[in-house]
């Protein structure tokens, strides 16, 4: 039970980014390990074996020297006072050895805490929970399409960059030498904020703090000090200049979804074309004309390569099958609403379900102008006949096997009847298909974020694993060791944080090289992490992550420790070690 308790304990603090008492407080929380008691000063308690002692002969004068003072009664202890100065007749040890002493000493016991075969607990077909959601209880299921029912390729990308970067330059004028920067995969991600007056592009914390480091003018990071003195001597954003509730405020955008990774990368080469041959050139105008374009889906639909070779772009469309099927044969109610058109959607559905793809579906619902769609009533329902063109019937209910167009939340639900936590609607952009149906209409939501799969796989290794678990043992020691003033301690606590920031870098580049995870800036959640917990009660890596729960099965939260509780529930300890179940029908998909 306990070797469980402690695999589980590490797995915590090493997979999830949650500090673990197994990993930064072993010293100091009164706990017991491999037969060590440990008091809340850090020393020995009773006759225990000493970890640190038996290999560093430092740490056993440490041991020997604490021993000396326990052991002794008061009365025994030879003090003199002068003033107010005591002294004792128990030797005197130097404070920089005391120091690496316990430097050492926590560093073998965290190496000690990870035993073989840690990493590789987390599934990336495992969905969270950040609400307790009971699925006996929702009878209709709706998506969006875009990375939802549909995934893509990063072959995608680099052909959303190009077209873009093409009317920017035939369309605007732009200078023929943008032309020349290619897509480079990778470089952006999901959740950055975006300072359109400065042109620099940056995340940022949930607490509204830009991450030093991750600032960038074009394609060059931009330094600590120079970030400081473009924001008044800080590294905070105030509220009204970064938080309109669509992620816009007066000067900052956040770029929310997966199809603005090619934005932000062209936004970046074409400044760092103008700033590296001297141009002048106004960001505010740059960034209307690279944002302010069409759809990227009106780029692809009049395009014959994305109609001639969709395999080429979308992926895993035996999954979306899947899931389509199994809802709809346990009775599921199933509804579309994207902002796409329907020549692009209906050539994506038929590559991945189908030529009779909507028969799955009770409504569909094309062009919408989401986030509009569900927080305005002013445009009415369009219905488009079998070639795409528009109707002008009036709509007076919303069928099985026709297209509509546009319309608005209002008009749906009198015409449905579809309200509360009976609806599930899921999406890839946390404002645009989320925060409305969360904050106003009482649905549940869910977040498709596929960028848990490849950062899951990079929490599994061991690398992520010993660098997190010692990075936070190291912070519990620096908070623990600070009140040791002297010259020589402070040297020591200096090359301490040089090491910790050493260790953020580590643990930041192993996600991306740039700009780190997209759910943590160091050791805080990042702003995109804050919204996805406040509007999604669920979030998972693919819509196809469904295939693994029971359509009756209950998802509870993690209860996840405040900074005031202690982390001793079980299901805190030991989540992570459990493999979600995988069902027959992912087995036969992958």
């Amino acid at each position: 039970m306990w070797q469980r308790s402690t695999t589980c304990r590490v797995s915590l603090c090493a997979g999830l980014n949650i500090p673990a008492f197994a990993c930064g407080s072993f010293a100091s929380a009164g706990a017991t390990m491999n037969g060590q008691n440990c008091c809340k000063d850090g020393h020995n308690c009773g006759p225990t074996r000493n970890l640190a002692a038996n290999h560093n002969p430092v740490a056993a004068a440490v041991t020997s020297h604490r021993h000396q003072i326990v052991g002794k009664n008061r009365g025994e202890e030879s003090l003199t006072k002068s003033g107010r100065a005591f002294s004792s007749t128990a030797p005197q040890i130097n404070n920089k050895t005391y120091l690496w002493a316990r430097y050492n000493e926590m560093k073998r016991l965290v190496h000690d805490l990870i035993p073989p075969g840690v990493c590789n607990l987390l599934n990336p077909s495992t969905i969270y929970a950040n609400n307790e959601v009971n699925l006996e209880e929702v009878d209709i299921y709706g998506f969006d399409y875009d990375y939802t029912l549909a995934l893509y390729s990063s072959a995608l990308d680099e052909m959303i960059y190009n077209k873009a970067r093409e009317f920017l330059v035939q369309h605007y004028k732009y200078p023929e030498g943008i032309s020349k920067y290619n897509y480079i995969p990778n470089f952006a991600t999901r959740g950055l904020h975006y300072d359109i007056q400065k042109g620099l592009l940056m995340k940022i914390d949930a607490f509204h703090y830009i991450q030093l480091g991750t600032v960038y003018r074009g394609l060059k990071p931009v330094p600590d000090d120079e970030v400081m003195k473009l924001y008044g001597g800080s590294n905070h954003v105030p509220l009204h200049q970064v938080s309109g509730f669509y992620g816009k405020g007066p000067k900052m955008k956040q770029f929310m979804d997966v199809f603005s990774i090619p934005e932000m990368t062209l936004l970046a080469a074409a400044n760092d074309y103008f700033i590296s041959n001297d141009i002048e050139y106004d960001p505010v105008h740059l960034y209307k004309d690279v944002s302010v374009r069409p759809h990227f889906s009106s780029f692809c639909g009049p395009f014959s390569f994305f109609i001639r070779s969709p395999e080429k772009y979308i992926l895993r469309g035996d999954e979306t099958y899947a899931v389509l099927h199994r809802l709809a044969s346990h009775g599921k109610k199933l509804f579309l609403i994207t902002n796409s058109p329907f020549s692009f959607v209906d050539k994506g559905m038929k590559y991945m379900v189908g030529k009779e793809w909507r028969d799955f579906f009770d409504v569909v619902i094309v062009q919408a102008d989401k986030p509009h769609f569900f927080n305005d009533c002013l445009k009415p329902f369009r219905r488009l006949d079998s070639n795409g063109d528009l109707q002008w019937d009036r709509i007076k209910s919303l069928d099985k096997g026709q297209i509509y167009k546009q319309g608005n939340l209002v008009d749906f639900l009198k015409l449905t009847g579809w309200r509360g936590s009976k609806v599930f609607y899921f999406g890839d952009h946390l404002y645009s298909d989320l925060a409305d149906l969360m904050l106003r209409h009482g649905w549940r939501t869910g977040a498709i974020v596929p960028e848990l799969e490849v950062e899951t796989k990079v929490v599994n290794t061991e690398q992520y694993a010993q660098s997190l678990t010692w990075l936070q043992a190291l912070t519990g020691l620096l908070e623990r060791m600070q009140m040791n003033r002297g010259p020589e301690s402070k040297k020591v606590l200096q090359e301490w944080l040089k090491e910790r920031e050493e260790l953020r870098a580590v643990t930041k580049n192993l996600f991306n090289p740039h700009f780190g995870s997209i759910f943590r800036t160091c050791h805080n959640p990042t702003y995109f992490s804050r919204r996805l917990c406040r509007f999604s009660d669920l979030y998972m890596a693919s819509i196809s992550c469904l295939l693994n729960y029971d359509l009756s099965y209950t998802f509870y939260p993690r209860r996840t420790p405040l900074q005031h509780e202690a982390p001793l529930w079980m299901d805190q300890l030991c989540t992570g070690c459990m493999k979600t179940p995988f069902l027959e029908e992912m087995a036969h998909i992958r």
